[in-house]
């Protein structure tokens, strides 16, 4: 027999690591835990959930870890939520209902039930223990399980491969961050084998990672397990009394002594780093924002490999009118959506929304502007977060001044101003309204 050139030889090794990846992928359940409170993005998530805050000028937070999964052929996701969940299930209504339940896609939301008791989530751990029933009845051979309020691309094949390959329990996707940092994370010490030897959650003095005195090695909140190893586990910590039943400080430091616990460590095609944020604050939602106005955008959404799915509203393109001295409609390092009329105002350095209006003489710059936003004449909005619906009367000057800001609005610990219908004293139903 002829020996196999090494071009066929790379192309059939490459074929069947992707049809290994295939099987992997298909006996694979994701959760994606959607049910947390968000308090810390203070008026953003009083009328919604966490994951269904506007992000990016068209998409909520949670399209980021279903994107992912779709692209990285996952295609049997549950969405667990609770707290204030009406818009999030609307909007996985609308915009994730294309999947094929009759050749096993599926997208379902899983409601809490209180199947084991009377209490609500008591933890991370606890919300996959109270439906260990969902996921026994669909018998996955692997349970990734994410948040659903981090902002990223990432393909899941790749740290299921390796969660196969070394034969984990459980392996836990990791990114490196300023050690100071990482004090709002879960921090893990590794071995040269990637396999994990301490995790300690939200440390106040956190471990540095070798070599690199200024950097920790901080969790993502992306775990993938071994099925009958998370059955386990989840049994054995609802019986704990003392335990709080969450991942990070119960279920992963109990087991790295007892099981193969893998770190993942989450890096770009380039080797580095890659790009992830927990846009948990005010501060960092704004933040992260303002990064997509850049030219070049760690965040790529304009990649054709990997798009974003969402909700498409249906919305004429964006419209700039006028062209008279200082009546001019123009946006500059922007990303502006479609429905939005700026008329004769200008934009700078900001993301503006679906179905917004900035009208003549206003100047908005650095901010944000969620969808529906009406701003009138001469209005001047720096370093702002202006919140859906809200209309914002003529000459209304935002961003300069903070004691005059501070008596009607939200000042972030940066000085970020957080605007809401009901900060300017506009009519709540409009607003309750406004967030669907």
């Amino acid at each position: 027999m002829d020996t196999i050139q090494e071009s066929d030889g790379q192309n059939y090794y490459g074929y069947v690591k992707t049809k290994i990846a295939t099987e992997v992928t298909r006996q694979t359940l994701v959760l994606i835990l959607a049910g947390g409170e968000g308090s810390r993005l203070g008026d953003l998530t009083k009328w919604r959930a966490k994951p269904a805050v506007p992000f990016g000028g068209k998409y909520r937070m949670i399209d980021f870890p279903l994107s992912n999964c779709v692209n990285s052929g996952l295609r049997r996701i549950g969405v667990l939520t609770q707290y204030k969940a009406h818009s999030l299930i609307r909007h996985l209504q609308q915009a994730w209902s294309f999947m094929r339940a009759e050749i096993g896609e599926f997208v379902e939301i899983i409601p809490a039930q209180q199947r084991m008791g009377k209490e609500w989530y008591r933890g991370t751990a606890d919300a996959l223990y109270q439906n260990i029933d969902i996921i026994h009845r669909h018998a996955p051979e692997y349970i990734l399980v994410l948040g659903g309020d981090h902002i990223y691309t990432m393909d899941y094949s790749k740290m299921l491969m390796q969660h196969v390959d070394s034969k984990a329990d459980m392996t836990v996707a990791c990114i490196e961050v300023p050690r100071l940092e990482a004090r709002d994370f879960g921090v893990m010490s590794v071995d040269e084998n990637m396999r994990i030897s301490r995790f300690t959650e939200k440390p106040a003095d956190p471990e540095c990672m070798p070599g690199k005195p200024d950097i920790a090695l901080a969790s993502m909140g992306i775990y993938v397990f071994s099925t009958r190893f998370l059955y386990d586990s989840l049994i054995e910590d609802a019986k704990d009394e003392t335990s709080v039943h969450d991942f990070g400080r119960s279920i992963i430091p109990r087991a790295i002594h007892s099981s193969v616990a893998m770190a993942y460590p989450y890096r770009n095609e380039k080797g580095k780093m890659a790009y992830w944020r927990d846009v948990g604050t005010v501060d960092a939602y704004w933040k992260a924002n303002m990064e997509l106005c850049a030219i070049e955008p760690e965040l790529n959404l304009y990649d054709q490999r990997w798009p974003i799915w969402t909700h498409q509203t249906q919305h004429p393109p964006a419209k700039f009118i006028f062209d008279d001295e200082g009546k001019r409609g123009e946006a500059i390092n922007s990303l502006v959506s479609g429905g939005c009329i700026i008329a004769g105002a200008r934009v700078k350095r900001s993301v503006i929304f679906y179905a917004t209006r900035i009208e003549t003489g206003s100047l908005v710059k650095d901010s944000v502007v969620l969808p529906m936003v009406e701003i009138g004449k001469n209005c001047r909005i720096t370093r702002a977060i202006i919140d859906k619906g809200t209309r914002i009367p003529d000459d209304t000057v935002i961003g300069e001044d903070p004691a005059e800001d501070a008596r009607r609005f939200h000042i972030s610990e940066e000085g970020i101003v957080l605007v809401t219908p009901e900060m300017m004293g506009q009519s709540l139903m409009f607003g309750v309204i406004a967030i669907y």
